[in-house]
């Protein structure tokens, strides 16, 4: 096992591969930029060096400042997470190059599994079906147009050369697909650096189920069920659940087969998921390979009780897996709502700011990753994900009750969160039925509106807000619930953690 690894991510993520990591006895590094100075990563890590300015380009996204990090303090090895550069085939390049391990799978396979239209030619080789469209590299305006003719309205273009919702629109309309294929070629080259496109017809209310895979070097693949993921918003995912509701054991096993085939024809390594699409008449269509660690794994890791992140330090170093299809049962269902700075009422614009006050329940069969702590500034440069809440039972409807109280006894006041818009997701009658679709959202919540605050919370915040709520404590102990002002008097909120500065959890 490697005794020092460095987390290339930042937020709860990190927090997550530190505490892995600190269960096998490995130390950790933490990079931060100036944005993250205070941030809870950096003061859980056994090291945190400070690599550049907010903006991720000159940070989170440099590679030869990470790299040169890791051989500074001795990393032996990177650990992506998930986002910046977790899917980045130059960055797992750089790192191999300069004699360190990345754990994720190998550049070539991340190339290979990264494009859209080459892992889609690659499943198609493989046996396994994928939707009807088009995925000629570097296609024209004109190909796509006389493509999306052939294949027939709606469909969806797509970036090929990454995921999470960038360059991806729907096309209902011939009228509009110029212009929103000049915007999706925009959005694309932007966030990944390339335009190219691929086409895919639109399926009518699809679920959108992933398979967990863990993979060796010695060309040992398993997978550990599935992952419902269709509860979407703009192609992001926001509720997951594991297992999904719709499928049985016999569509689990035909789900299974197909994400193996993929894995094996790109030789897979490491940890992934393969992502399906699966029909109305429960047909299912190859999607993508996500060549990481995704946000929702904490699901599997809960029904299986296996711990990936400790799985796939363990693959990077070369051993066997050690597991077999029986090795595991799935034990109980699980559910994660993912925590956003954004607010549902301002069509769920970026919400930063400090976080003033924060309670995170503890509660029977409750996981809470977060990567965040009261009197934190939330900056609006990165992701506006700030925690995950995970909940496991015996059965679904147990799970959803779990969830539900989890939710309602979360208190987080300053920035703007989707709490209450998650809510109502997971207290919907079809929610509970487990009738899901890509389309949930827009079927069942396009009228929701936010609640509007209690007299309660609002004089709470006000208080919390007014630096004179400190002072009155005298001592500065409430500081550390989110509010405080400056010793002199000035009215300046003054974070504790800055009187701190180095500390690490012993």
């Amino acid at each position: 096992m490697f005794t020092k690894v460095l987390i290339a991510n930042r937020g709860e993520i990190a927090v997550r591969i530190i505490r892995a990591c600190r269960e096998l006895g490995v130390r950790t590094v933490a990079v931060y930029s100036d944005a993250d100075t205070a941030a809870p990563h950096t003061w859980m890590a056994d090291e945190a060096v400070q690599i550049g300015p907010a903006e991720a380009v000159h940070s989170y996204l440099n590679i030869g400042k990470i790299i040169d990090t890791a051989r500074a303090t001795g990393a032996q090895a990177v650990h992506p997470g998930y986002g910046f550069l977790a899917e980045n085939a130059g960055f797992a390049a750089a790192c191999r190059d300069a004699g360190i391990v990345f754990i994720g799978p190998p550049p070539e396979v991340i190339a290979a599994v990264g494009d859209k239209a080459q892992a889609r030619q690659m499943a198609v080789k493989a046996g396994v079906p994928v939707v009807p469209g088009f995925d000629e590299p570097q296609a024209s305006d004109e190909a796509i147009r006389e493509a999306v003719q052939r294949i027939g309205l709606p469909v969806l273009l797509k970036a090929a050369a990454g995921g999470g919702g960038k360059g991806m629109r729907i096309v209902r309309s011939m009228d509009e697909l110029d212009t929103l294929l000049g915007s999706a070629r925009r959005e694309a080259q932007a966030a990944f650096g390339e335009d190219a496109l691929i086409v895919e017809k639109l399926l009518d209310r699809p679920r959108h189920i992933e398979v967990q895979i863990l993979a060796d070097a010695h060309g040992e693949v398993i997978y550990l069920g599935e992952r419902e993921c269709s509860v979407q918003r703009r192609h992001q995912k926001i509720i997951e659940e594991a297992p999904s509701p719709a499928v049985d054991t016999r569509l689990r096993g035909t789900l299974g087969r197909a994400a193996l085939k993929v894995a094996q024809a790109a030789g897979y390594v490491n940890a992934g998921t393969v992502e399906f699409l699966v029909d109305r008449n429960r047909r299912i269509f190859f999607l993508e390979v996500n060549a990481r660690l995704q946000v929702e794994h904490p699901v599997t890791e809960l029904v299986t009780g296996l711990d990936l992140v400790q799985q796939q330090l363990r693959l990077a170093t070369g051993e066997p897996l050690g597991l077999s299809g029986k090795s595991f049962i799935l034990r109980g269902h699980a559910l994660e709502c993912r925590i956003y700075a954004e607010d549902p009422a301002a069509n769920f614009a970026p919400s930063p700011g400090r976080v003033l006050h924060l309670f995170e329940p503890v509660l029977p069969g409750v996981r809470i990753d977060s990567g965040i702590r009261a009197g934190q500034d939330i900056p609006v440069y990165y992701d506006p994900i700030l925690a995950k809440i995970i909940a496991w039972a015996p059965d679904r409807a147990m799970a959803l009750r779990r969830m539900e109280q989890a939710l309602v006894e979360y208190a987080l006041l300053g920035p703007r969160t989707n709490l209450a818009y998650l809510r109502a997701i997971i207290t919907h009658p079809a929610f509970a039925s487990g009738d899901l679709s890509t389309e949930f959202l827009a079927e069942h919540l396009s009228g929701w509106r936010a609640p509007k605050p209690t007299a309660e919370i609002c004089a709470i915040a006000a208080c919390l807000s007014d630096p004179a709520f400190a002072q009155a404590g005298g001592d500065g102990r409430r500081t550390a619930r989110g509010a405080g002002a400056a010793a002199d008097g000035s009215g300046r909120f003054a974070d504790p953690w800055d009187r701190l500065a180095g500390w690490r959890i012993p």
